[in-house]
């Protein structure tokens, strides 16, 4: 079983900056690709950011030059680093990980952790 446990939501100002964490545990061999995606209240969900296993990343062109994702492979965490927030950032953010068991690939999602900037 493959847990996800995601930390640092809260509310900030615009302008201001928050860094979410996303720390998976369980069993798994290893984990090719984590990410974070947001939903907005009315609004789907969307990938915000996605960083593999050999660091390579991408992010959706609203959070460019402002988020950023990285991932501590020893720490089995991604991080998300948010800057310059603005107002439409608001929503719940997942973290959602595709690991590898020993029974195949697994995509899993943690609980969201809510984002909250006021103007």
């Amino acid at each position: 079983q493959v847990q996800l446990v995601e930390s640092g939501g809260g509310l900030v100002q615009a302008g201001g900056s928050l860094r979410l964490s996303c720390v998976v545990s369980g069993s798994f061999r290893s984990i090719p690709a984590m990410g974070w995606y947001r939903q907005a209240p009315g609004k789907q969900r969307e990938l915000v950011a996605i960083i593999t296993g050999s660091d390579s990343a991408n992010s959706a062109d609203s959070v460019k030059g402002r988020f950023s994702i990285s991932r501590d492979n020893a720490k089995n965490t991604v991080y998300l680093q948010m800057n310059s927030l603005k107002p439409e950032d608001t929503a719940v953010y997942y973290c959602v990980v595709d690991v590898a068991t020993l029974e195949g690939n697994l995509e899993v999602w943690g609980q969201g952790t809510l984002v909250t900037v006021s103007s």
